[in-house]
């Protein structure tokens, strides 16, 4: 009897592996879903991307399945899994079970029953190279002459009837392991055959990547994008990040199933988007912004500039504003007194409160989480150069729990995203970091690592992300501390590059002794020329926007209005005028033919700052103006002159110890001074209304003897530079 038995049911096997190929409607996938989390969110994109047919089991309940990193747990899937089988008869009806949160598909289901139906077995399982939860097992899997031996219960297929035959005897509490339940089944023989379950060794149809990380690559080919085995060269259909490879199966999926090819680009950057176009001001989203001072940092005063220019209504932003530093409290406190009232309410906190930066991080998100219209927080540090007025609109726009703009440092690698984690939690370089950096690659990438800047929707505050520990750690950094939390909550943290936003300053060199500071930054900041350069001086090269007031005289703007008022301020500041006698001990040999009143550079420690200013603004001139001569920029003498009725209103005719002379109006004529301006007297030539921050460039001997015209009222500044002594 029993032999007929074991006849019938290979009979009905054999039939079933004939069966004519199989159509996607035969396939119902099931799945279990407690919350809707991101991962999930990716699984059903994925499947929708290709067509499947989904259930989604446990939505609603709570979860107490435990998780990867601790067995026991699973038992809940397999109590959903078996409820759900009882509902279906249709025998011919084949199931799969996947997990959702952290599997993407990387293919359809055609190919995914073709491979079902070639594996000549009623119920697949993905296989993987490392065995879980009981080691002790190990040696009564059975062994196979290539691939995979061990069984992973994230994924598996099979006809209806066959796992409810598997599932018949399961009675665990919920917190008891899936994976060890499948394992006993299939290291027992008998059963084995019975259910007819074997694995799918090659990871033909699932891949796990615990244990096989280097296993897998992407294949980008013919317009689409999937994952290859390289050691069996196989092409997964699932991909699974079971156990700790969550930021290997987020690298993949900002790629598969075609989120981003070479022919496409980013197919999602437009998908599920929040338009803000067309709204009324009083219908734009309430946005908290969190600004952190934590350090010295050049050019905050143009920091909050850019924060004025952001094209979002003022009166829909809450400032919080975290200052550690009392160098910038006068920045802070400018910025508010004239502007706080423009906004909906500010909150500020001080160096004298003597909060700690974490404790500030903390106060910032309940300033957000406490008041029911607030929507998102915006936090910036306050050594972001935010350039894109646009930053805040376009980041709530595109709609992501969590989203931050791509920001550099000019002509590094540096970004404020990793794109991919060390063993021990810290920076590692990802594939793809360059390409996304440099803009070959341009999307959404879901990162491992943000700081500096980034957007998070109140409700995930409010929910995932509301502990008050989000940065603390043993181990790890506040900032790296939060990523990790924010991570471990299945709350993805998205980078964007599809726009340029900005940048981050270098604050490693910043010097905090001298009235403007940031006047100190030429070396170490783009911002620098952004702040103090002429906005016309490129012209100057590229369109030859250069007067010629007198013979070989050339008159070009270089400076700002700001570079110009912050030299005449610091000089005022530091306030060690010469007397104007010609006795001067600055200088080599102790005697000035033909004194001013003046401070020299290397006085307030700005001559390596001056050299860098000369060789970069002014040496390009003098090349194009003066063909065949080349110049190095050196200088002995870089000052600035004051002029004074009472003091010394005028300058006797002289030469200049020059191959050429650099001389910089730093005030306006008519305004700030009366009279004024420079006469060469070879030309009878004379440059009476010297315009600020415009440069007059003429030799210095022999032919351009010149006198200073006296200032009959008010104060005149310049600033001269004899070059090539």
């Amino acid at each position: 009897h029993k032999f007929r038995q074991t006849q019938l049911s290979h009979f009905f096997l054999l039939i079933s592996q004939t069966k004519g190929p199989f159509t996607p409607r035969d396939l119902l996938v099931l799945t279990v879903a407690t919350q809707e989390t991101d991962g999930f969110r990716r699984f059903l994109r994925s499947a929708k991307h290709f067509n499947y047919t989904i259930k989604v089991l446990g939505r609603g309940e709570t979860w107490k399945g435990g998780d990867y990193m601790s067995p026991p747990g699973g038992g809940q899937k397999v109590r959903l899994l078996k409820s759900a089988l009882e509902d279906i008869q249709d025998e011919n009806r084949v199931i799969l079970f996947v997990d959702s949160y952290d599997v993407i598909f990387s293919s359809g289901p055609r190919e995914l029953l073709k491979k079902f139906q070639q594996a000549k077995h009623r119920v697949v399982f993905s296989a993987e190279t490392l065995i879980w939860p009981d080691r002790h097992l190990e040696d009564k899997h059975p062994h196979v002459r290539e691939g995979k031996r061990f069984l992973g219960a994230g994924g598996f297929i099979g006809y209806a009837p066959n796992l409810k035959k598997m599932l018949l005897d399961w009675s665990g509490a919920d917190s008891e392991s899936d994976q060890l339940h499948f394992t006993k089944i299939y290291i027992n023989p008998e059963k084995r055959k019975s259910i007819n379950i074997t694995l799918d060794n090659k990871c033909r149809l699932f891949q796990n990547l615990h244990g096989a990380l280097d296993e897998v690559v992407l294949k980008f080919e013919d317009g689409r994008v999937r994952a290859r085995n390289v050691l069996y060269d196989t092409l997964p259909v699932i991909i699974h990040g079971n156990g700790p490879t969550k930021l290997q199966i987020n690298y993949l999926g900002n790629y598969i199933p075609n989120l981003w090819t070479f022919e496409t680009g980013c197919t999602i950057c437009n998908e599920n988007l929040r338009s803000l176009s067309g709204l009324q001001e009083s219908e734009y989203p309430v946005v908290v912004i969190g600004i952190f001072i934590q350090q010295p940092t050049p050019f905050v005063t143009v920091f909050f500039e850019r924060l004025l220019n952001l094209k979002y209504p003022k009166n829909r932003l809450q400032l919080f504003i975290y200052n550690q530093e009392s160098h910038h409290e006068p920045h802070v406190r400018t910025f508010l007194e004239y502007h706080e009232s423009e906004y909906q309410g500010v909150k500020l906190i001080g160096p004298e409160e003597g909060i700690d930066p974490v404790t500030s991080r903390n106060i910032g998100f309940d300033m957000c989480r406490d008041n029911i219209d607030c929507e998102y927080f915006f936090s910036v540090d306050v050594d972001v150069v935010l350039k894109n007025e646009d930053t805040l609109r376009i980041l709530i726009e595109l709609n992501k729990p969590f989203i931050a703009p791509m920001m550099t440092k000019p002509g590094l690698l540096w970004t404020n995203f990793w794109g991919a984690l060390s063993a021990d939690g810290y920076y590692a370089r990802s594939e793809d970091y360059v390409d996304i950096v440099q803009g070959h690659r341009v999307g959404l990438w879901n990162v491992p690592y943000v700081s500096h800047i980034f957007l998070m929707k109140a409700d995930v505050l409010r929910t995932d992300l509301k502990d008050p520990d989000l940065f603390e750690s043993a181990t790890l950094d506040p900032d790296m501390a939060f990523c990790s939390k924010v991570r471990n909550k299945g709350v993805f943290m998205f980078v964007t590059n599809v726009h340029t936003y900005g940048r981050v300053l270098s604050t490693e060199n910043y010097q905090t002794n001298h009235l403007h500071n940031d006047l100190w930054q030429v070396f170490e900041n783009p911002e620098w020329e952004e702040r103090y350069i002429h906005e016309n001086y490129s012209k100057v090269l590229k369109d030859g926007f250069i007067e010629t007031p007198c013979p070989d005289v050339y008159w070009f703007p270089v400076f700002t209005d700001v570079a110009c008022k912050h030299l005449i301020e610091e000089m005022e500041h530091f306030g060690q005028w010469s007397g104007g006698g010609n006795t001067d001990n600055r200088i080599q040999g102790g005697y000035e033919n033909v004194p001013t009143i003046d401070i020299h550079m290397n006085q307030v420690g700005y001559e390596k700052e001056w050299h860098k200013f000369l060789l970069d603004y002014v040496a390009p001139v003098t090349e194009k103006m003066y063909p065949g001569y080349y110049t190095r920029a050196q200088f002995d003498l870089a000052f600035v002159v004051r002029y004074k009725p009472d003091e010394q209103p005028a300058l006797r005719p002289h030469h200049d110890a020059s191959t050429f002379t650099i001389n910089i109006a730093l005030n306006q004529v008519g305004i700030d001074y009366q009279g004024g301006g420079c006469r060469f007297l070879r030309y009878n030539c004379s440059i009476d209304a010297p315009r600020r921050g415009w440069a007059l460039m003429h030799p210095g001997r022999l032919t351009h003897y010149h006198e200073g015209l006296p200032t009959v009222e008010g104060v005149r500044y310049i600033v001269v530079s004899f070059v090539d002594p």
